[in-house]
């Protein structure tokens, strides 16, 4: 009991960060905490190993947060990422413990969902695009954000429309195939990014497949800083050796792989990494640490 009403208080912190980058003001809000099976976030890694960074609970589960990043650039009001959402069945809340804050969350960052004009996905999973609409009683579905042009991957939309035995659970038609019918939602190729991967300026996609194969980081950058929300990448700061990847990944060595590409140019060029799923340590530099593997140095923003 003591530990859920712990997990409620830091649910209830609704704004996790804001910082200032360049002429960019960024703010980390939150759709709130939830729970994952700890041996699933870290794979082949050992419980002896991971759970001195993360605590699991009495069901082998770890708290994670469900970080969306609002930047505003002067032009745009840009949001990357919208959480869960409201669309889990009951099973599936009881499961991950969800809290459906991010509405909240932006009401206290003084954000209302009309002034977004773009909405960004990673990629398509349950817990990286929920808010992207919203479930009313009635059983309809609407636009969590009317104004907003919606950017996300095609082969994201594809690979959930097949409905694979390996991560069908993981994709819900209902948070995109509305907004793609509608065509507010613009649907990224790979020939596309590569030719032009700005989505506005100072705003840009990159792929850096292997959790899925077509999963995209978000470049931010302003007057000469940088950062960068990798998403499932590194989906928290434990998670920073290139060997530690989830149970989730689709391509684990692949992960590897375009970990050590990332940290290639993050780490000599202190970006700022916005990790999707941290709840504590929304934002940080990535620098070698003395064991030469890399490590976190929370970002100026952290508010907790």
């Amino acid at each position: 009991m003591m530990e859920r009403s712990l997990i409620a208080a830091e649910a209830e912190t609704l704004v996790r960060a804001r910082t200032q980058l360049g002429r960019f003001e960024v703010t980390v809000c939150t759709d709130g905490s939830y729970r994952l099976d700890g041996g699933a976030m870290f794979g082949v890694v050992p419980k002896t190993m991971w759970q001195k960074r993360t605590p699991a609970d009495e069901l082998n589960r770890i708290l994670l947060g469900l970080n969306s990043v609002i930047v505003r650039t002067g032009s745009h009001t840009v949001l990357i990422e919208t959480g869960i959402g409201n669309k889990l069945s009951a099973k599936m809340r009881e499961i991950h413990q969800n809290h459906e804050l991010l509405p909240a969350s932006m009401a206290a960052a003084g954000v209302r969902p009309e002034e977004i004009d773009i909405v960004i996905n990673s990629h398509l999973h349950f817990d990286h695009c929920g808010w992207n609409t919203t479930l009313h009683p009635d059983g309809s579905v609407t636009p969590t954000f009317p104004n907003a042009r919606y950017f996300a991957h095609l082969g994201e939309v594809e690979h959930g429309h097949l409905q694979l035995d390996r991560d069908r659970v993981s994709y819900l038609s209902p948070n995109y195939d509305p907004l793609i019918e509608s065509g507010q939602m613009t649907l990224l190729t790979d020939r596309g990014i590569q030719s032009d991967p700005a989505i506005v300026p100072g705003i840009s996609v990159e792929l850096f497949p292997g959790h899925t194969r077509q999963m995209m980081g978000i470049h931010i950058e302003s007057e000469g800083r940088h950062a960068c929300y990798i998403s499932d990448l590194i989906p928290t700061a434990a998670h920073l050796d290139p060997t530690w990847v989830m149970g989730y990944d689709l391509d684990p060595l692949e992960c590897i792989e375009q970990k050590k590409r990332f940290y290639h140019r993050a780490i000599p060029e202190k970006w700022l990494v916005l990790f999707t799923h941290d709840h504590l340590i929304p934002t940080a530099t990535v620098e070698m640490g003395e064991k030469g593997k890399p490590v976190a140095r929370p970002g100026d923003g952290n508010l907790v």
